[in-house]
């Protein structure tokens, strides 16, 4: 229990991985990428169980030396390219009932955001709990102002492509943010009701843009390797 009440951590892994394969298990400066996250998992202390959600056991073994519980393998279905977060997170709830496991809220960690440490996570979960909040979910600084931003047409003109209306200097320009991937905390009850994070009673925990690599190719691991140096 923490502060009365039971937290759940899932850290969804699965074996399949297009872009970058095995990238769950890739060794970053000598440890598999999903060991950092379990360890952030266990140093905050907040969790009543840490739980790896895989279909791989060469997966589930590795997590488990590492101090994550794998009480069940995922179904092949759930495993897939098309399965969501969703389906994967309600499957998850619906197995730990039928052991007798409840929980107040749970934790979605994903094992892509190495840099996301224990302090992060004790505070996103403190800045729910103490705000009496329904969700949390991390952001960081966008690197660019959405008016840098517009599509291309085919024929690659940028006729139009900025707002020539609009002279701000960069820095006068607004901050915008962007979910970065690393922390999603939400009631359990609000989430099997609306399965949705972004609801009423839900804050932005805002986190340095530094922690926030997400790893999706060969180029993100180079990037956490110097940072994690």
């Amino acid at each position: 229990m923490y502060k009365g009440k039971k937290i759940l951590a899932i850290i969804p892994a699965r074996s399949g991985s297009k872009g970058l394969k095995d990238k769950n298990i890739k060794l970053l400066n000598g440890k598999p990428l999903i060991a950092y996250t379990i360890g952030a998992a266990i140093n905050s202390n907040v969790f009543e169980d840490i739980i790896v959600s895989t279909d791989s056991v060469k997966y589930a073994d590795i997590s488990k030396e590492y101090g994550a519980d794998v009480p069940f393998l995922r179904e092949e279905s759930l495993a897939s390219d098309t399965a969501t977060t969703e389906d994967v997170v309600i499957d998850i709830i619906e197995n730990l009932k039928l052991m007798n496991k409840y929980y107040d809220y749970f934790v979605i960690l994903q094992p892509t955001s190495p840099l996301r440490d224990s302090c992060n996570i004790k505070e996103a979960v403190d800045l729910l709990l103490d705000n009496n909040l329904k969700s949390v979910v991390s952001v960081c600084e966008s690197e660019h102002s959405l008016k840098l931003y517009n599509t291309l047409k085919e024929n690659l003109s940028l006729e139009g492509f900025l707002d020539k209306g609009d002279n701000k200097r960069r820095q006068e320009l607004d901050t915008y943010y962007r979910i970065n991937g690393a922390i999603y905390i939400i009631e359990t009850s609000e989430y099997i009701t609306s399965r949705n994070f972004y609801c009423e009673r839900s804050k932005a925990y805002i986190m340095d843009s530094k922690k926030s690599v997400d790893i999706d190719t060969d180029f993100d691991f180079k990037i956490a390797e110097y940072l994690l140096i």
